[in-house]
């Protein structure tokens, strides 16, 4: 099992920047596929982020490339999602995710979830 925690969410202005923290308890998030997802009002859950456990990369959804930063830290078991130049369509509730492997389409377990809401 795994238990994971966001925090970091918040109102902030166009233009400025979030931390997203997603702490993890019952599995090392070194071994678990870990992701960052958004939904906003009205619309689905997408993707935002990730690191590949096969080649160690960082993929990014094409709206938020070049803004978010996806990290990972060992040792505090924990995962990031760094939000610089945030606009108004980066209004959604973010949640953190993992899953057993890298193969599997679907993620086993989710986070509750941390709102943040940019205004213009």
């Amino acid at each position: 099992q795994v238990q994971l925690v966001e925090s970091g969410g918040g109102p902030v202005q166009a233009g400025g920047s979030l931390r997203l923290s997603c702490a993890a308890s019952g599995r090392t998030v070194s071994t678990y596929a870990m992701g960052w997802f958004r939904q906003a009002p009205g619309k689905e859950r997408e993707f935002v982020a990730t690191l590949s456990l096969i080649d160690m990369r960082t993929y990014y959804a094409d709206s938020v490339k070049g803004r978010f930063t996806f990290s990972r830290d060992n040792a505090k078991n924990t995962v990031y999602l760094q939000m610089n130049s945030l606009k108004p369509e980066d209004t959604a509730v973010y949640y953190c995710a993992a899953k057993r492997s890298q193969y599997q389409s679907t993620y086993d377990y989710w986070g509750q979830g941390t709102q943040v809401t940019v205004s213009s």
